[in-house]
């Protein structure tokens, strides 16, 4: 095969890769943006001086023997919730974050982004806070629309990471093509 030959099938190559990497780039640009920006922030989420995630509060013991029983704090989350946010709210739990050596326990409900904490001994409400992590991370991964269309079985998320973990790939390896074959081409074209 001649050296020109060689180089107008790496040129080929090169300008395929390229259509690619831009028809990508192009057709999921809004994606990258969302997942670029919510991110940054869920990497940022702790050093947010609480505006993102609050701090989680102390309790007065680290010792389980001394908390209430798990059903009665979460009978005394409900009643804060309902009293002092809105009666109007759900109490369905999406998660129990219980932090023993914090002597705390977090509700996070699943209908809204009120969560809880409260102190596992005395029951005492320690702190109300919106869960803006979750929000993001809602966003970041593409459930967001899971629980708006509320499909039953997350296959938004599914399909949305899926494409957007394919297109990442697609990225790197035309990216990386974009970046050596010119290497390639010039150090090809200097040889004899």
């Amino acid at each position: 095969m001649g050296k020109d030959t060689k180089r107008q099938r790496q040129a080929k190559l090169l300008r395929i890769f390229r259509k690619i990497h831009r028809a990508t780039g192009a057709a999921l640009f809004i994606f990258f943006f969302f997942i670029s920006i919510s991110g940054l922030l869920l990497g940022w989420k702790k050093h947010s001086g609480g505006i993102i995630l609050s701090k989680s509060y102390k309790g007065t013991s680290s010792n389980l023997k001394d908390w209430l029983p798990v059903d009665s704090l979460q009978t005394l989350a409900n009643t804060y919730l309902l009293d002092r946010i809105s009666p109007e709210l759900s109490t369905e739990i999406d998660r129990i974050d219980i932090r023993k050596e914090k002597g705390m326990v977090k509700f996070i409900y699943a209908d809204h982004l009120w969560g809880l904490q409260l102190d596992g001994t005395t029951g005492k409400l320690l702190h109300v806070e919106r869960r803006y992590s979750d929000l993001i991370e809602n966003i970041h991964d593409g459930s967001i629309l899971d629980d708006y269309l509320g499909t039953s079985d997350k296959q938004i998320k599914v399909f949305y990471t899926s494409v957007m973990g394919v297109a990442l790939l697609v990225f790197t390896v035309t990216g990386f093509w974009l970046w050596y074959g010119p290497k390639r081409m010039r150090r090809n074209s200097k040889t004899p």
